[in-house]
């Protein structure tokens, strides 16, 4: 099973590798992907990290499950801003994969326009950004296959989340026992 996590410009560190991290320690690949040529992205916080592929070098989408959409600014508007990343984003919807999406995040699932009528929430300032979803102020939201969060804090319980759609309750439960989750 593999997943695609976008990098972009100013992406929050905190949501972006809580996933990777907890999701490959349930042997999920998850393939980070910068939306530039160049690997190396830096975070909201001046983080460099080193993506494993390029945008362009991703192959044929129907080998991931799912994409997640990692918060921070400027990153998600710099998601926003990539067609590409839009693209995929359609795809996987339309396909009923999984699109997940954490604090700013959400900003690419509306311009991508897969809300409408959807249960979502978002960093809290973000919440006026989405007329047509039904904005709902709790900490993880899951409507089919589309899992939104709130913010940096929330990152364990996002990717908890994640692993309860992809395995189901029990893996989500070890994980949980793992790393000392309350």
């Amino acid at each position: 099973m593999k997943i695609l996590l976008f990098l972009a410009e100013g992406f929050e560190e905190v949501e972006a590798f809580t996933v990777v991290d907890y999701l490959r320690r349930k042997n999920i690949v998850v393939d980070t992907i910068a939306i530039t040529d160049n690997k190396e992205v830096r975070g909201s916080h001046n983080i460099i990290v080193r993506a494993d592929k390029t945008i362009n070098e991703i192959g044929d989408l129907k080998d991931y499950y799912g994409v997640v959409i990692p918060g921070g600014m400027p990153g998600a508007s710099n998601l926003k801003d990539d067609i590409r990343v839009i693209d995929i984003v359609k795809e996987m919807n339309e396909s009923r994969r999984l699109v997940a999406a954490i604090c700013a995040g959400p900003i690419v699932l509306e311009k991508a326009g897969i809300i409408r009528g959807r249960n979502i929430t978002s960093y809290p300032s973000f919440n006026k950004a989405f007329p047509k979803s039904n904005y709902i102020e709790e900490n993880v939201v899951r409507d089919k296959n589309i899992i939104t969060s709130r913010g940096p804090a929330l990152a364990v319980d996002f990717t908890i989340e994640i692993i309860k759609y992809l395995l189901g309750d029990e893996r989500a439960e070890e994980l949980k026992q793992n790393i000392l989750y309350k």
